[in-house]
């Protein structure tokens, strides 16, 4: 059965639509709006106005809009937008969700740098983020144009990234971090949302909490005692940062008790899933959302950042987290600027003799490279325009490069030298010990993602060391099905009573493919969990175990819990496909079965559905119901390479190995990086009698993928059909060295 993860929500500055809904802020009465909050904190209030936050989703008006809509004119894979005014609002026209151009009304503008976006209102109460952007830097910096968000791509009205398409709706996609108190309210019966929000912007209470009862205490003159606070950030009152004099390291005066600052900046600066709206500023973001680990395609397996994972991630990585560094310390939470300009906003606890100096960064003063960030948070470009720092505060590691392919920030500037070259340098300045930083996980995500040599020995190893950063060592948990045995198995019940919520939450995950009554023994304990993301995995995973083994009462409480993740989320294909699967696994066929039709009614293109239903089909004992499935899904999806492949292989079960050779070539050339699709394309091949023609794609195969055990053990044998016994006995040496304690080794 087709599996893909619970639904990710990618909180980018996206939206757009046309239609008659105006959205309302609600009347509740335990919040009183940021102006309440001015009377006693001025201050705060002042260096709020006109900060990102403030200034996060605005009406679009004179004031706000900073795009050129004086008849301005744009060009994108053939058609013309046009932006310009009319009967005092701003109007685009360009091309609508059948392709053919229309012309939209502009409701609000989202953001101001570097970079403006703009949502349009369409039926169903929907925000649509336009994919048209507006350049907000100066003209010096190539700014003040408009600009496609997916240059290159050549995306129109069929693609999922279209404007259009669910994929840029603002109420799921961007709504909760771009105001306040925002509930989506979206009904699945007629697929409406009427979506609320307590303040347009990020005001005061996004991270404080509903304020009402606070300002009535202090309307009443209160002092002292109960200021009836959902919470306080309190965490650096009275603490220092300072310098040990044997060891030059910065301590805090204080240990950090509870991060309870990081974890309320996180609900909004972290790659993560919503799975409740029941938030409350200062609770652990796992309460109600389910946060990205160091994914492949996210993040580079050293965890630098890859993909826009914004910043919660990067900073759980780094040592100064893990020494109670909190967002406040660097960044002015009113204004959101550094507490400093430039490498002051480090120098408040680095000595500046001993590191804002060339003796230490080896760099001429002002010059690129003497900057702290050059060096310890290299930016990424996201948006075409939007450059992010990486927070995991690394010190480069050119060696890396040179042995796992990772970025660098010294090539990064010098990108006409090596990462050898740059790593000799690194050496002659800092030493051996310079390449041994505080993440030391790069090599065991390496050849766990891969399959590589010693990739078990490695991910275990990591999974059990504390010293290294949880969301590192969760990762490398939730790398262990394709590595199960004693040892891994060991190492994961040690992880489902790990103190870290993401390791117990990625060992659930690993333990799936188990029996159920294995499962049920080992993490029957988690439906009761404090956290709601590992309850809800726990009851997804334990769905189909044997009830006689489990609490009943508490695996249905976790299953209502998880269930009402899922609907949250219904207007999401994924949400349905998750739902269908737990029908499944319950033994709820036409429950699963109409879950699945309401995703592709969804998302018609939702490939993972189409592959669901057809085995849904198939498993009922009708193959051919199950292509004719399949071939319906690829009618909405010519392109993809998963239908392709599924349709091959039901083909091959069907007996016609010619025409599933046909969509197996077709999956293979779509999916280029998928090393299952080669081998299995590489087969199929054999099995037709074209042996020659299978050797030779599983050799350029091998050489995309060299650590693919099934590629490189076929190929050995195929080789050996043909007589080929020098050339299989150096593919049987190399898969002896990567795998010895594979069963096949000993053949």
């Amino acid at each position: 059965m087709h599996k893909i993860a619970l639904l990710i929500i990618m909180i980018l500055a996206l939206p757009a639509g046309q239609g008659a809904t105006r959205f309302q802020a609600p009347e509740r009465g335990d919040y009183a709006g940021s102006e309440a909050c001015a009377g006693c904190h001025q201050s705060e209030f002042d260096a709020w106005q006109g900060s990102h936050h403030d200034r996060a989703m605005q009406r679009a008006t004179p004031d706000t809009v900073l795009g050129d809509f004086n008849d301005a004119r744009f060009r994108y894979n053939g058609i013309e937008s046009r932006f310009y005014r009319r009967d005092g609002r701003f109007m685009v026209r360009t091309d609508g969700p059948d392709g053919k151009p229309g012309d939209y009304v502009i409701a609000y503008t989202f953001g101001v740098e570097p970079l403006q976006q703009y949502l349009i209102e369409f039926p169903g109460g929907r925000l649509q983020a336009l994919g048209i952007a507006w350049d907000s830097r100066p003209v010096e910096q190539g700014g003040q144009r408009w600009f496609h968000l997916y240059p290159g791509q050549q995306v129109d009205y069929k693609n999922p990234l279209h404007w259009t398409r669910s994929s840029q709706t603002w109420n799921h996609q961007c709504a909760e971090c771009h105001s306040t108190d925002v509930k989506k309210h979206y009904d699945p019966a007629t697929r409406r949302y009427a979506t609320t929000w307590q303040a347009m912007d990020v005001g005061c209470e996004a991270c404080h909490g509903p304020g009402a009862a606070h300002v009535a205490w202090a309307r009443a003159g209160a002092k002292g005692g109960d200021a009836r606070l959902v919470v306080r950030f309190d965490e650096r009152r009275g603490v220092r940062w300072e310098t040990e004099t044997k060891t030059g390291k910065v301590v805090r005066s204080e240990p950090l008790e509870s991060p309870v600052e990081v974890e309320t900046c996180a609900r909004c600066h972290a790659r993560r899933s919503l799975l409740s709206e029941d938030y409350r500023p200062g609770r652990p973001l796992t309460r109600t959302h389910r946060p990205a680990l160091l994914s492949e395609g996210l993040y580079f397996p050293d965890g630098q950042i890859q993909d826009e994972v914004y910043v919660y991630g990067s900073f759980l990585q780094s040592r100064m987290y893990h020494a109670g560094v909190t967002c406040a310390d660097c960044h002015e939470p009113h204004s959101a600027r550094t507490r400093d300009p430039g490498n002051g906003v480090c120098l408040q606890c680095h000595q500046a003799r001993r590191f804002d100096t060339p003796q230490h960064h080896h760099h001429k003063a002002g010059a690129r490279g003497s900057a702290c960030v050059d060096c310890h948070m290299p930016a990424r470009t996201y948006m075409v325009v939007d450059p992010r720092r990486d927070h995991s505060l690394r010190i480069p590691r050119p060696d890396l490069t040179a042995a796992l392919g990772t970025p660098n920030a010294c090539n990064d500037c010098h990108r006409a030298q090596t990462p050898v070259w740059a790593a000799g340098w690194v050496t002659k300045w800092y030493g051996d010990t310079a390449n041994k930083g505080y993440q030391d996980f790069a090599r065991a995500l390496y050849e766990g993602r891969r399959d590589g040599p010693g990739a078990a020995r490695l991910l275990n190893r990591l999974a059990a060391n504390g010293s290294q950063p949880a969301i590192a060592r969760a990762t490398a948990v939730s790398l262990m099905p394709r590595y199960l045995g004693r040892t891994t198995l060991a190492t994961l019940q040690q992880a489902l009573g790990d103190e870290d919520a993401l390791v117990r939450m990625a060992a659930l995950g690993s333990i799936e493919a188990l029996p159920g009554d294995l499962r049920a023994a080992l993490a029957s304990d988690l439906l009761s969990d404090s956290q709601l993301a590992v309850r809800i995995e726990a009851a997804r995973v334990l769905a189909d175990a044997p009830r006689r083994l489990l609490d009943g009462a508490a695996l249905d409480a976790a299953l209502q819990e998880y269930i009402a993740s899922q609907v949250l989320n219904s207007d999401r294909p994924e949400a349905q496909f998750n739902l269908a699967n737990l029908a499944r696994r319950q033994g709820k066929m036409d429950d699963a079965r109409a879950r699945l039709r309401t995703a592709l009614e969804l998302e018609p293109d939702f490939a993972p559905a189409w592959i669901n239903l057809a085995d849904l089909e198939r498993s009922s004992g009708d193959e051919a119901k199950g292509i004719a499935v399949l071939r319906h899904g690829l009618k909405a999806a010519p392109d993809n390479a998963d239908l392709h492949h599924a349709l091959g292989l039901a083909l091959i079960r069907r007996g016609d190995k010619l025409a599933a050779v046909t969509e197996l070539q077709r999956a293979a050339r779509l999916a280029p990086d998928n090393a299952r699709y080669a081998w299995i394309h590489g087969v199929a091949l054999h099995s037709t009698g074209r042996r020659r023609e299978a050797v030779a794609f599983l050799e350029a195969a091998a050489e995309k993928h060299p650590t693919d055990r099934d590629i490189l053990f076929t190929l050995m044998q195929y080789q050996r059909e043909l007589g080929r016994l020098e050339e299989a006995e150096v593919l049987a040496a190399r898969f002896r060295e990567n795998w010895p304690n594979d069963p096949r080794s000993r053949r």
